[in-house]
Order: structure tokens, then C-alpha cells, then sequence
């Protein structure tokens, strides 16, 4: 009996070893080829020049009641009006919301459905205290040691100014695209896109209708994945929908010579603990499953043997995955206490604490299922929960890999980075797109803009700046992406 048993034992385990073998070994790449990119002339350090002068303009989006000062975006559009004359001769421009720009480049056949290409002129203002941080001024647009240094030069002038260049010296090249070209410029996306909402609002009152649309969002990463020895560009499919819950408790106040055994401040900081400790559950799912399926063939064979045979390493995956902040922000609906208040006085008792919550909406998920996830888990009909009064979005819906659309962008990214493999991926910020996804199904982010370890906290932190040879790749990926998608001559 005994050896039965082992004998069946061991039939199972080469019946087990077969399958994840097969998986792994026909477990084919994702990319596809790509021809190489035409050569191209750009005056490299005129082109860097003319990005360090943009982010001399402090066009700062704040939120709440600051207000914004509209002079430094004026500066702006005028000073892009007098760098690029021949695309704003060629090309139309109007004014919507005030400081939003939207541009046609008119196509030579009206029954083509048009290219829409998105960036924002906005950026986040300087942390108060940090400026001596920053090697170069954060408004000074310096370029030194092979770098164009300041605010907006990965977030998001680059590709502003990227397009910008790219158009220019198309319509300097007399090229005559036959896809009609829409560029879509918003001014306050840092601050929840109502430009870009207009944008869309009246591009759909056109029955405009683009083939597809490209935004910011993703990047050109090194090091970004272990086992890939090259570089990942990630093309985002979706971005993650935006919630923030209020929790506020009120309790008798007092002396704080004679607290009670609970206070308002305790209560409250119970329950954003338990939120923290019991957040909504992580998957491999979606999105990131597709992201898998093209980063998995392209592994040393241990961890393609895995991610081949998610059915039995998923959880092993998931948990990898998931150790970090930014992986685990792909897996989950993510929970982040974000802002406290209670108390006037140290030996006061507060009569009231209020937290804000805020959650970034796996797509699958919706707001009312984190509202119903909040209340389950705090279970203590003492803390009031309520939507905060403030920016909401769905997630966005998923664009579809599988379209020509996908497939022409990913051989446009192969054709400037050819080492790069190209992966979908779930953007877990927001960006001006999620506005525009009414207008088409093919939504897709990306920057050009090659990034490493240590890059991604420049965004809105200190020290952004973006390497020169990466900026003229930029440039080169808009120009190769018009010539590709609007079929001109």
C-alpha cells in the first residue's frame, strides 16, 4: 500500500513538473518587431534651451482657495507661440476654460478618425523650506551635467514642449499628415483636470471622436523589473480611480487633567489603525495580470516558470509583488490617512477629531464598495464616515491591448528604444486622460522619457530634472509617433 502510494505520489509530481515545464517553455514574447527609426536631425542643446526656458514660468496649480496667478501661464503660451511659429501657423488654436489650449493640425482625409495627443502646462509648487535642497533652482531652468533641472521637467513639461518640437519640425519638413491631429494642452491637472474636462466636453460636442489618445503616465524604467536586463516601457491601459473618506468623532471635551477612557482623538486613531491593518484585498487581477503576460516571457527561466503558472505560484507572485509600496498599489484598492485634525490646546480635550482618508480605486472596484469597506472595518457607530467633499473619479476603463492601435504605438516606443520591452501597466496616480475616455476606447499613457531608481521621487519632489539625451528621445517619439499614425507625406 505504501508503495503504491509513493508511486502514485511520484507519478503526480512528474505530471506536475511536465505541465509547469510545458507552460514555461511555450510561454512565447509578447513584443513584436520593429524596424529601425529613420535617422532624424534635431539641434540637440537648442531643443534642451528651449525646455529649460518653459520651466522658468511658474505656472503653479494650487488646490483649495489659493487661487492661481493666470500671468505666469499668459508668459507661457505667448513665449510657445513665438518659439514654435510654424506650427502655430499651421496649425489652429483655441483658448477653453480660460487657460486650456487645444490645437488642429487638419488632416488631408476627413473620413480618417484623428490622433489626439495630451499634456499639461501645470505644474505642483515647491514644497516651503526645501529650495536649498535642490542642486539648481527649482524655477531656473539650468541645464548642467547633462541635465535640464527643474519644476515640470518630468511632470510635465517634457512632453508639452516634446510635442511642441515635434510638430514644429514636421511642418518645417513640409510634412502633410492625412489623419487629422488634435494636441490638447490642460492648466490645471494637478488639480483634477477641469480644463481637460472642457477639453473633452466640447471635442464631444464636435463628434470628434479620435482613433486613439496618448497622454503622460508612463515611462521608460531601468531596473525597474528583477530578471529583465533591459528596460521596461510602460504603457498605461488605465489609471486607478480617486476617493477620499471623512471620518470625524465627537466626544465630550474637558480638562485634559480628567480624560475620559476614551477621547475623540483615541477613538478616531483606532479606527484609521484598523483601516490600516485590514486594507481591501490584493489579486493578481486585471490589468496586472496583462502586465505579467508580457513581462513573464522575457525572465530568466525561474521566474518565468512562476509567472507562467500563476494558478500555483500566484500567491508566491502576489506577495513579491506586493512588498513594496509601488507594487502593492497594482494589487489593491490602497488605503492612505492623509490629513488630521482635532484640538486647540494641549490641555484641552478636543470635542471633536476628524481624519481624512484617501483611496486609490482599483478598477473593478467603485467608491460605494470603499465607502461599505470603511464602515465594515471600523465597525464603531461613534466615527461618522462620509465621502470628503472633495475630487471623485472612477476608475477608468480598460483599453484593450489587442487593438491596431496598441500594436502601432508599441512598435513606435520599439523603434526609439529598442531595447525596451513593452509592457501594459495600471497607472496608479491620475492623469487629464481619465477625462477623455468618452471620447474613444484606445486611452493610452506614456512618456518617452527614460527614468531609474531614484527618479520617481523627483516627481513633485526636490531635484527633478531629466536628462538631455533623454528629452531629445522624447521629441523623437512624438515625431515617429505623427508620421506613424497620420499617414502623412
Amino acid at each position: 500500500m505504501v508503495k503504491k502510494t509513493l508511486f502514485a505520489l511520484g507519478g503526480a509530481a512528474a505530471a506536475l513538473a511536465v505541465v509547469l515545464l510545458a507552460n514555461a517553455t511555450t510561454y512565447h514574447t509578447r513584443q513584436i518587431p520593429a524596424e529601425p527609426a529613420p535617422a532624424m536631425a534635431l539641434d540637440t542643446a537648442a531643443a534642451a534651451e528651449r525646455l529649460a526656458r518653459a520651466l522658468r514660468f511658474r505656472t503653479i496649480s494650487f488646490g483649495g482657495a489659493s487661487g492661481v496667478d493666470t500671468t505666469p501661464f499668459h508668459d507661457l503660451q505667448l513665449y510657445l507661440q513665438r518659439t514654435f511659429p510654424r506650427l502655430h501657423a499651421a496649425l489652429t488654436r483655441e483658448r477653453v476654460g480660460g487657460l486650456s489650449l487645444l490645437y488642429r493640425w487638419a488632416g488631408s482625409d476627413t473620413t480618417l478618425a484623428p490622433i489626439l495627443l495630451l499634456a499639461h502646462q501645470d505644474v505642483v509648487p515647491v514644497e516651503p523650506g526645501t529650495e536649498g535642497r535642490w542642486t539648481e533652482p527649482p524655477f531656473g531652468g539650468s541645464i548642467s551635467d547633462g541635465f535640464v533641472w527643474g519644476r515640470g521637467a518630468l511632470d510635465d513639461k517634457d512632453n508639452l514642449l516634446g510635442i511642441l518640437e515635434a510638430v514644429e519640425g514636421l511642418v518645417g519638413q513640409n510634412f502633410h499628415p492625412q489623419r487629422s491631429v488634435y494636441l490638447a494642452f490642460g492648466a490645471d491637472e494637478e488639480v483634477g483636470g477641469t480644463g481637460a474636462k472642457a477639453i473633452a466636453a466640447l471635442l464631444a460636442a464636435r463628434s470628434v471622436h479620435p482613433a486613439f489618445i496618448v497622454d503622460e503616465g508612463g515611462a521608460i524604467m531601468q531596473g525597474l523589473v528583477r530578471g529583465v536586463p533591459g528596460s521596461v516601457a510602460l504603457v498605461g491601459i488605465a489609471e486607478k480611480g480617486y476617493i477620499s473618506v471623512e471620518l470625524t468623532v465627537h466626544a465630550p471635551g474637558g480638562h485634559s487633567s480628567m480624560p475620559p477612557a476614551e477621547t475623540a482623538v483615541g477613538i478616531l486613531s483606532a479606527a484609521i489603525e484598523r483601516l490600516e491593518r485590514h486594507p481591501m484585498p490584493a489579486a493578481i487581477r486585471g490589468v496586472t495580470a496583462q502586465m505579467l503576460d508580457y513581462v513573464g516571457p522575457e525572465l530568466a527561466f525561474p521566474e518565468r516558470l512562476a509567472v507562467a503558472n500563476r494558478w500555483l505560484f500566484g500567491g508566491l507572485i502576489a506577495g513579491r509583488i506586493g512588498a513594496t509600496p509601488a507594487g502593492n498599489a497594482l494589487l489593491r484598492t490602497t488605503t492612505a490617512p492623509t490629513m488630521l485634525q482635532a484640538g486647540v490646546k494641549d490641555n484641552v480635550l478636543p470635542s471633536s477629531a476628524r481624519g481624512v482618508v484617501n483611496f486609490r480605486i482599483l478598477p473593478g472596484d467603485t467608491p460605494d464598495m470603499v465607502l461599505a469597506h470603511v464602515r465594515a472595518t471600523i465597525r464603531d457607530p461613534r466615527v461618522d464616515v462620509r465621502r470628503y467633499e472633495s475630487f471623485l473619479s472612477q476608475p477608468s476603463p480598460v483599453s484593450d491591448v489587442g487593438s491596431p492601435h496598441f500594436r502601432l504605438l508599441e512598435r513606435t516606443i520599439r523603434q526609439v528604444a529598442p531595447d525596451a520591452i513593452v509592457v501594459p501597466w495600471l497607472v496608479v496616480g491620475g492623469t487629464d486622460a481619465r477625462q477623455y475616455t468618452g471620447l474613444t476606447p484606445d486611452v493610452y499613457r506614456f512618456s518617452a522619457a527614460r527614468m531609474g531608481p531614484g527618479d520617481l521621487e523627483r516627481v513633485h519632489g526636490t531635484n527633478e530634472r531629466l536628462a538631455v539625451a533623454s528629452y531629445v528621445q522624447v521629441v523623437k517619439f512624438y515625431v515617429l509617433l505623427v508620421r506613424n499614425a497620420a499617414l502623412g507625406s
